[in-house]
């Protein structure tokens, strides 16, 4: 059954806003006052996933603004903009639309992979980078290529290229985004709970959500066979010159913790890797207080 957009405005601390930005509007979930720091979800969730840090950075003095992505929750689906160059255009767009010149640009999951890409192709909003579960873009590709398990782990990338099918599967019923959480989190923990599958499952049968959250990955997929995909690990092959931390759970099921070295080589500036011990893929969600502490204590000594 399809659900209304509205449904994202889940109550709580934070101030709910529509922003146009990059010819499109965003919904922005904002809390706190200070320097910026931009969330970006992964898949296949939307911004709510960032609640805990949310908090604890505004508490900290951080104006925090969590935006759901092109084609996500109560943002705006249109047909065309699924690329990692649009992606990083709304995100230094919704920058200025909320009045700022720049911000710390945080993502998980697929939010990381834009927020590798932040400092090469929008260099001027990008102050510094955190990238959760997802190392730099060419190293994911490496991995992706080279390393038998992790192919393994990505075979949903592959199955997401058909046509149709996995749009059907996904707002069918819960069991596509339920699956996912639990194959990607790490065994034996908390999360997800009955809950979380039915919030994240029900954001995927917004209205063409579904097809939106897929064509993100058919342009990592397809692009790699047409010039805008060689083009873009061109793009980001320089090593970038802002503080660089990356967070990774020791037992992610979808980009294995094998897959990550060499991330390194793209950050000339500070860079720190931290790997959380019995966390999976969701790091915002199997252990908040963690990741809300390494922000925090990174994000003090970059700004």
């Amino acid at each position: 059954m399809p659900v209304d957009a509205a449904f994202v405005e889940i109550d709580g601390p934070w101030q709910h806003r529509h922003v146009a930005a990059n010819g499109a509007r965003f919904h922005v979930a904002e809390l706190g006052d200070g320097p910026l720091v931009l969330m970006l979800h992964g898949y296949p969730q939307f911004w709510y996933t960032w609640r805990h840090q949310m908090v604890s950075l505004a508490e900290a003095g951080y104006r925090v603004a969590a935006m759901d992505l092109r084609g996500y929750g109560g943002s705006d689906k249109p047909p065309r903009g699924y690329d990692t160059y649009t992606a990083t255009l709304d995100a230094a767009s919704v920058i200025r639309a909320l009045g700022e010149a720049e911000a710390t640009i945080v993502g998980q999951g697929l939010g990381g992979w834009i927020a590798w890409a932040m400092p090469a192709l929008r260099p001027d909003e990008t102050t510094a980078v955190a990238s959760l579960s997802m190392p730099h873009p060419r190293v994911m590709r490496r991995a992706s290529w080279l390393n038998r398990k992790q192919r393994a782990a990505s075979s949903w990338i592959v199955s997401l290229q058909r046509p149709f099918g996995p749009e059907r599967a996904m707002t069918r019923s819960h069991d596509y985004v339920g699956g996912l959480l639990r194959d990607w989190s790490a065994p034996g923990g908390d999360f997800p709970t009955p809950e979380d599958v039915a919030r994240y499952g029900d954001a995927m049968m917004i209205p063409f959500v579904a097809h939106s959250a897929a064509e993100h990955y058919r342009w990592l997929g397809r692009s790699q066979l047409r010039p805008d995909g060689p083009f873009f690990m061109r793009r980001i092959r320089h090593a970038i010159h802002v503080p660089v931390l990356e967070l990774h759970g020791a037992d992610d099921g979808c980009v294995l913790v094998s897959s990550i070295r060499g991330s390194e080589k793209y950050a000339a500036g500070d860079f720190r890797s931290v790997t959380i011990p019995r966390a999976g893929h969701f790091l915002t969600e199997e252990a908040p207080d963690a990741v809300s502490a390494e922000l925090l204590r990174w994000l003090k000594s970059v700004r």
